[in-house]
């Protein structure tokens, strides 16, 4: 059983403790965080200690693995100083999305978790669900045939007004880890951009890539439309056939290439996922279950690696939209 500390008590890291609370190959251990009610709070409700300052906690408990659900400007200027001192003092770690928007402290958190021969993950979790899985093995039994082109799409209403690129940044490590999960590496982007009525940022962007392979996407996302409906969806074609993926839960659909027949799994009423915060308890158990069983870093599913190269393409993306080109990744 591998004890474990959340650091970051907002809303987010409390669904990280309880997901660990309840699972059983972690022990819950500590909290913290620099707000002392939110730390005071979450102790109170879960029955563990409370910490304000990272480093005591690491001295005093000595946990096997650290969740980094900080936040900060863009959701992810807090995660590097107390990731470096998680990996610092031995713990495996997993972090939130996104890995951190400045690309330089991003190398360097999984540089040093590589150096260190520490399971580094981030909780990219739409790819831990079983239509997600299932989308994957078709996929890597041949089903699909010569990949050809892949379309994604992801949309939910916030209106919080940050960066002139917080939309791009904060939302999109999901998508494009989801393309890069299907497809491969990406190997070019331009992206266009367009504000709502009443918006100062970019809140509504596409994406054109080229992937290594010679797969070409194409990827919308939004900060601007309600929820209450499908929020996801995802669509993989191949010579020989193709697959629709709906909200990465919900459903996913293969549709063989001349065959009227398709295949159909529904996220089931019964054992299936009650809501999307299913797939957060998915993705913990997967990194507890890797961990536990000594999986090398490097195969870690969701590493900080995978991380690292979605916030590239989106750093890719930015760059296209403020000079109006396209970007290679190197």
């Amino acid at each position: 059983m591998l004890r474990v500390c959340v650091i970051g008590m907002g809303p987010i890291g409390n669904r990280h403790a309880d997901m660990y609370k309840a699972d059983p190959l972690a022990q819950l251990v500590g909290v913290c965080d620099i707000r002392r009610d939110r730390a005071d709070a979450a102790a109170r409700r879960l029955g563990v200690p409370a910490y304000y300052d990272v480093q005591k906690m690491l001295d005093a408990l000595r946990p096997d693995l650290c969740s980094i659900a900080t936040g900060g400007h863009e959701y992810g200027s807090d995660h590097y100083e107390p990731t470096m001192q998680a990996l610092a003092a031995g713990c495996h770690v997993l972090g939130e999305k996104p890995i951190s928007n400045e690309i330089p402290k991003a190398r360097e958190m999984v540089a040093t978790a590589r150096a260190k021969r520490l399971c580094y993950g981030i909780n990219l979790n739409h790819r831990f669900t079983p239509a997600a899985y299932l989308a994957k093995k078709w996929l890597d039994e041949g089903r699909l045939g010569h990949l050809l082109f892949i379309n994604m799409s992801m949309w939910i209403m916030n209106p919080a007004e940050s960066s002139p690129y917080f939309h791009i940044k904060a939302l999109h490590p999901h998508t494009v880890d989801i393309m890069r999960h299907f497809c491969g590496d990406v190997a070019a982007v331009q992206c266009f951009a367009t504000k709502a009525p009443g918006r100062s940022i970019w809140s509504t962007a596409h994406f054109s890539m080229k992937f290594r392979n010679g797969v070409v996407g194409g990827l919308t996302g939004s900060y601007d439309i309600q929820r209450g409906h499908p929020m996801e969806r995802c669509e993989v074609a191949g010579t020989a056939g193709r697959f629709v993926l709906e909200d990465m839960w919900r459903e996913v659909t293969l549709y063989p290439a001349g065959n009227p027949e398709k295949i159909v799994y529904t996220n089931p009423v019964f054992g299936g996922h009650r809501d999307f915060e299913e797939t957060f308890r998915n993705r913990i158990h997967r990194f507890l279950e890797q961990v536990s069983a000594g999986v090398d870093p490097e195969h870690i599913d969701g590493s900080g690696a995978d991380g690292l190269a979605a916030q590239e393409v989106l750093a890719a993306a930015i760059e296209s939209l403020e000079n109006q080109t396209v970007v290679n990744l190197t």
